[in-house]
């Protein structure tokens, strides 16, 4: 049947736009020209200044013939012209690729070719590491390099083209164009590649101006907000505050590396009111000194997406002045879509209960669809009992375009019409989902599942225990068995055979960890610890305890 309502009511001009993030700086340079943008270290910059370069840089790229479908990649730390990049280059009809800076250069090299780079905007600290990468590139792009007054080291001669010098050759009143489609890719993040070659995950505009509206939602976002970037932005495009701090015209705090003393004093002296990081970041935090260590004016809210925070970190970071809220997402989702929901009577529960409501996922974002965990064979969903496991899927607009140059990624990716995050998990009876694991950290022991995390989760209960990570260990008799990795707390001490005991009054026996290995544990620049160095190394030390026939079941 004909729907009366379609008739003569067609899309035009006037009632239909494509979405994209990019409007939020043109309205907030129009509403709130002079309100501050941008703070980095003395450098105070207002949204008009901000929409300003940003155009220019648009207007720069497109006079070097970068057009709709180009890629330009950026290595640069959280800095202004990081900002300046996140608007300026899909102003330009490009699509943004924001390179990790902890890669080596082989990686970078793979990701230049295969995003099909053709210009790169560098920061001086980063050049030689770039330099390194164009070396293992089979083509050349155009290079960039910012020069951030803020940067203390060696800078490496060059003679590419100044940032500035780039910049000032573009038109501020360029009028950039709306997308043609709001489906056209605004960016392109790769995944971490631990399994094979880095994935490049597709991004559009209309999914990036729900999420970064989503964000200011799920955060409780008042207008001008202070943001303190220790995430990094290259990191899913920094969860898309890069344009959600337009839109609530906040401040962007730029910091250029993360360390205690200019965390705590950005806190204390810029007023800001919301941040995120791993818990890594807040363990810097409650770990700085006394003299570094200020006195806050208000609570501050912090957003972690890792592993759930042990008790005595969310205690003592609530003491300190920080309200913590678990957020879980994907590169895939845009980072975090889903949020521990906080019920006000949850806070009269003790902290043991707290805390063990904490490590729960969550529910979904708003601008998120759908969220279920399904049985991947059947696609149906699981009960509802927070125990029967099954596979994390998402559903929406804010789930990715797809793999770049990967169909058969994308389709194994979005089989049965649900984006497969790879995740297990449970569902409780309340709606909210939690992790029990990476479906490759599943440990399997003699025929038995063990979950990594529930490991984790036990060992974080130790007073003594900073930081923990479980893997797969290969073994004889049973196949595999765990191993865990332990960072110490400042100041505790605990033996292997300490946890080891630790984890026999707490878990079956046949969970146990097998091995427990003490020492510093290796992360990625987002905070993420490296499960597969982790599992290397643990496969290393079973094979030299085979050639030696030692057979010792603890090392420190």
């Amino acid at each position: 049947m004909e729907n009366p309502y379609d008739t003569g009511l067609d899309r035009n001009p006037a009632n239909y736009q494509p979405l994209t993030p990019l409007g939020f700086l043109e309205r907030a340079a129009t509403v709130f020209p002079d309100h501050t943008a941008i703070v980095h270290g003395p450098l105070r910059r207002s949204y008009a200044d901000f929409y300003w370069r940003a155009r220019q840089l648009a207007s720069a790229l497109a006079g070097r013939g970068i057009a709709r479908g180009d890629t330009v990649s950026v290595l640069l730390a959280n800095t202004p012209a990081m900002l300046e990049c996140h608007y300026g280059v899909p102003m330009s009809g490009a699509v943004l690729h924001a390179i990790n800076t902890r890669l080596d250069a082989a990686i970078i090299a793979f990701q230049l070719d295969h995003a099909m780079s053709r210009l790169v905007i560098v920061d001086a600290e980063f050049l030689p590491l770039l330099q390194e990468a164009l070396t293992l590139c089979k083509a050349g792009p155009t290079i960039i390099v910012y020069d951030d007054p803020e940067f203390d080291g060696p800078r490496t001669p060059h003679e590419a083209l100044d940032y500035e010098t780039f910049l000032a050759a573009g038109d501020p009143e360029f009028p950039w164009p709306v997308p043609q489609d709001e489906w056209d890719a605004i960016a392109i993040s790769y995944t971490s590649g631990t399994t094979g070659d880095p994935k490049g995950v597709v991004t559009h505009h209309r999914g990036a101006y729900l999420l970064a509206q989503g964000n200011a939602v799920t955060a409780s976002m008042a207008k001008h907000a202070v943001y303190l970037w220790t995430l990094p932005m290259f990191h899913c495009n920094g969860w898309c505050f890069p344009w959600t701090l337009s839109a609530i015209i906040g401040t962007h705090v730029c910091l250029r590396q993360v360390r205690a003393e200019p965390i705590w004093a950005a806190l204390a002296e810029e007023g800001v009111t919301h941040l995120c990081g791993a818990p890594i970041v807040m363990s810097l935090l409650i770990s700085a000194p006394d003299t570094v260590r200020r006195e806050l004016s208000q609570p501050v809210q912090f957003f972690t997406a890792a592993a759930p925070p042990p008790e005595k970190l969310l205690a003592e970071m609530r003491e300190a002045g920080f309200d913590v809220t678990h957020l879980y997402g994907l590169t895939e989702t845009y980072g975090p879509a889903v949020v521990n929901d906080w019920h006000a009577e949850w806070s009269a529960l003790p902290p043991s209960d707290q805390a063990r409501l904490k490590s729960r996922q969550g529910v979904r974002y708003l601008p998120l669809e759908g969220l279920d965990v399904l049985d991947p064979e059947t696609m149906q969903p699981v009960p509802r009992d927070g125990e029967t496991r099954g596979e994390v899927m998402f559903r929406g607009n804010v789930v990715m375009k797809g793999y770049f140059r990967n169909p058969q990624a994308t389709e194994e990716a979005f089989r049965g019409g649900w984006f497969h995050s790879g995740d297990l998990g449970v569902i409780h009876p309340d709606g909210y989902i939690q992790l029990k694991d990476r479906s490759k950290d599943v440990i399997i022991s003699g025929g038995e599942n063990i979950s990594s995390m529930e490991i984790e989760e036990v060992l974080y209960r130790h007073e003594a225990v900073a930081v923990v990570a479980v893997v797969a260990m290969p073994h004889e008799k049973w196949g595999e068995t765990p191993c865990a990795f332990v960072e110490l707390a400042e100041g505790r001490h605990a033996s292997p055979e300490i946890l080891r005991t630790w984890c026999r009054d707490h878990l079956a026996h046949y969970k146990v960890p097998g091995r427990f290995v003490l020492g510093p544990i290796p992360r990625t620049s987002t905070g993420k610890i490296q499960k597969f160095v982790l599992r290397d190394k643990a496969r290393a030390l079973e094979d030299a305890r085979q050639a030696s026939d030692a057979g010792p079941v603890c090392a420190d």
